[in-house]
């Protein structure tokens, strides 16, 4: 998110950076360890795989390395709870550090999702025989896939396993939008005046206290020079307002300024603490994370259940990660959303200000402001393991909200239709439909209203029509 027309620049370079030939020194192997995969997913183009690796021994394992080779053609591109390097054909997975220790009797997995048809073959844990090597449960198919999928016929429709409820009682197809407590080139509104369109509006932003961990709010003095006066309980009293009319009002923590740093067990515990004692006062229904300058996951994630405890299971937890951000489900954003998703609502990644980016086909070449673009990467979410109703779509509300990536809304019309139903696709492609697909965010509620309101009044009433 931004304060104002500067940019981030997402470096795409920093997705090469674990790709690489490397020598690896392999642990000492255990007796009775075995490594076993499968393909848990297979659209003819591509699959994600899953290697368990299994502790049989009497001895605790201090940390595994699996090798194994895929045929030419087929190549490994988004990998989560391990790190990878490579040499030609030969692919090196090593254990992270939260889970390179197994004991005796358990296990542990990664996976990743490959382009091409073939299987891994030549496996090693440890330097020592995986105990059988690859067992697909799914026979790869006997004949080659076309190239290029025909238009008319739509990709398989069978949803992703997993669903739950929403939380926070939100609509099935919500449009979120953020609302500035700041005064910049945009329009200034009270909060009463956000159009009826929104259905979840993010409030811009929480701020960081000299305590870490801790956030503080207060309507922001400029902002209320610039309406006329405007004060905390105006705002509180416009809360109320929009709840009154079925609308949840969420804290969002961050922006591109935003300081906020929960690193340790003290400041997840501030962070908690602050968070929903400005809850109560204000009436907001749960938190955004927008934190632009890193997250560590494993102490958010702590601050959030805490949260979650105390306010209840009507909390709404948002994110609005950069694209960047969500690339790998290893790295910390996409990390944290995978090990909150029982409680998380809703991922709205921006899907803007970050140039060319990799697609959940291995595919680089995709640029920011198509549907290519904006399917290609929500793939990567949705078959890495969030569910349909935790991925939504974040996009500028036109001129003046971003840098780059600024679509017509019709664009964003298009991607839903294609994540949804497999129609108004570009010549990118999903392996399936995710009819549960969450909706769309746009930066900013200020922007569109500068700009006409065409963001709310376009995409808003297109959900509705969507499963």
């Amino acid at each position: 998110m931004k304060r104002s027309r500067s940019l981030v620049l997402a470096l795409v370079t920093a997705l090469a950076a674990t790709v690489g030939a490397a020598w690896v020194a392999l642990p000492a192997f255990a007796a009775g360890a075995t490594a076993n995969f499968v393909k848990t997913s297979d659209w003819g183009s591509g699959w994600e795989g899953k290697y368990t690796i299994t502790n049989g021994g009497a001895t605790a394992i201090s940390a595994w390395t699996v090798t194994f080779d895929l045929p030419a053609g087929t190549a490994v591109g988004s990998y989560w709870d391990a790190l990878l390097t490579t040499s030609g054909q030969r692919y090196t997975f090593t254990n992270r550090s939260w889970n390179g220790g197994i004991a005796p009797g358990a296990s542990v997995s990664f996976g990743f999702l490959a382009t091409g048809s073939g299987s891994p073959a030549n496996c090693q844990l440890n330097g020592a025989p995986c105990g059988g090597g690859p067992t697909p449960t799914t026979p790869p198919p006997t004949t080659a896939p076309p190239t290029t999928p025909p238009p008319t016929t739509p990709p398989p429709t069978t949803p992703p396993p997993t669903t739950a409820p929403p939380t926070g009682n939100l609509p099935k197809h919500l449009l979120t939008g953020y609302w500035h407590n700041f005064d910049n080139p945009a329009v200034e509104l009270r909060l009463r005046d956000v159009p009826a369109e929104y259905d979840l509006v993010a409030v811009a932003f929480a701020e960081a206290t000299g305590t870490p961990g801790a956030v503080t709010f207060a309507v922001d003095p400029g902002l209320s020079a610039a309406l006329g006066g405007y004060t905390d309980a105006d705002f509180t009293a416009d809360v109320r307002t929009l709840h009154s009319r079925g609308k949840k009002v969420i804290l969002s923590v961050g922006g591109e300024t935003g300081r906020v740093a929960v690193n340790d067990a003290a400041s997840a515990t501030a962070f908690a603490d602050t968070t929903y004692a400005l809850i109560q006062r204000y009436g907001f229904d749960g938190v955004d994370i927008d934190l632009e300058n890193g997250l560590n996951p494993t102490y958010m994630a702590q601050a959030l259940r805490a949260l979650r405890a105390r306010v209840g299971a009507n909390l709404i937890i948002a994110m609005a990660p950069q694209t960047i951000d969500m690339q790998s489900p290893a790295a910390g954003y996409f990390k944290l959303a995978l090990d909150i998703r029982d409680i998380l609502t809703v991922v709205n990644t921006q899907f803007y200000n970050s140039g060319a980016m990799l697609g959940c086909d291995n595919n680089a070449a995709y640029g920011q402001g198509t549907v290519n673009f904006i399917v290609a990467l929500a793939c990567i979410q949705l078959e890495a393991g969030l569910r349909p109703d935790q991925v939504g779509l974040g996009l500028p509300a036109g001129p003046g909200a971003a840098g780059g990536g600024v679509v017509a809304p019709g664009v964003v019309n298009a991607a839903l239709d294609c994540l949804a139903k497999g129609t108004n696709c570009g010549s990118f492609r999903p392996p399936r439909t995710y009819p549960g697909i969450r909706g769309a965010m746009t930066w900013s509620v200020n922007w569109d209203v500068s700009n006409g309101n065409g963001f709310a009044r376009t995409v808003k009433p297109h959900l509705a029509t969507l499963p």
